[in-house]
């Protein structure tokens, strides 16, 4: 078991991280100088993400707008789940990044050519002082826990690492996406949750214990523009602007690992 300082887990997933570059795979299509996909692009661009990205998804976003003048950026964050089940209702989407693959295996032809991007592991978060006295994952089943629910990927991968660790947890709440689960501990409701380790980068209201086992249950993220985009050129070049330097530099910054 090892209790990490926020600021430590900020520089060593950033160091791990740098990885990132030259392993997130080969974009669709060669950036044009404008970082857009083979030339200049406008319109909106619609991107559906997994609430774990909601913050670096939107720096991404204001760089992608420097780099194409003409494009508006939008983001729609919440667990990967739901955002599936809104976009085979139909949704209008142009983008989908998830936070696992099983999530985007269901959207199947719908999702052109997922590429994985980024990755992510889990942490145990709990309010500033850690009142329930959280240590290891054990103590867990011990202190008010809540954790996301088994079809969002932070719930799978939530329910992978307690099992190889032989914990069962009565979680006081299900929660749909991994920024409620942290609302929650932030604001004392719980004594701990699972999140991402990126979730408490820059955070000064929680804090965090990496468990043992967490670096083998690791969420690899793909993103995809989708066949019934409205702007399939600005989605093409929001993806190849996401796996660039300067996008994967952004990602690397919120703390995410290599795919």
């Amino acid at each position: 078991m090892l209790r990490t300082p926020r600021s430590t887990i900020a520089i060593a997933l950033a160091a791990a991280a740098l990885a990132l570059t030259g392993c997130a795979g080969e974009a669709p299509t060669p950036a044009g100088p404008d970082g857009a996909a083979g030339g200049a692009v406008s319109g909106e661009v619609t991107v559906y993400a997994a609430a774990s990205l909601s913050d670096a998804f939107d720096e991404i976003g204001d760089a992608f707008e420097q780099e194409n003048p003409d494009v508006g950026f939008t983001g729609v964050y919440d667990g990967s789940s739901t955002l599936v089940t809104q976009l085979l209702e139909g949704a209008p989407a142009d983008v989908f990044a998830s936070a696992d693959e099983a999530n985007m295996r269901k959207l199947e032809d719908a999702a052109v050519d997922p590429t994985l991007f980024a990755s992510n592991t889990l942490v145990i978060a709990v309010p500033v002082g850690n009142p329930g006295g959280v240590e290891t994952l054990a103590d867990l089943a011990d202190v008010t826990t809540v954790l996301c629910a088994p079809e969002v990927p932070c719930g799978a991968a939530s329910t992978s690492l307690l099992s190889s660790a032989g914990v069962d947890v009565d979680a006081a709440s299900l929660e749909q996406n991994v920024t409620a689960v942290l609302t929650k501990v932030a604001a004392g409701e719980a004594d701990a949750g699972l999140v991402y380790a990126t979730d408490v980068v820059g955070r000064d209201d929680v804090e965090a214990i990496v468990p043992d086992g967490a670096d083998e249950v690791v969420n690899h993220y793909p993103i995809a523009a989708l066949s019934e985009a409205s702007n399939s050129a600005g989605a093409e070049a929001f993806i190849v602007f996401v796996l660039s330097e300067e996008g994967q530099r952004i990602l690397a910054d919120h703390g995410f690992g290599a795919p």
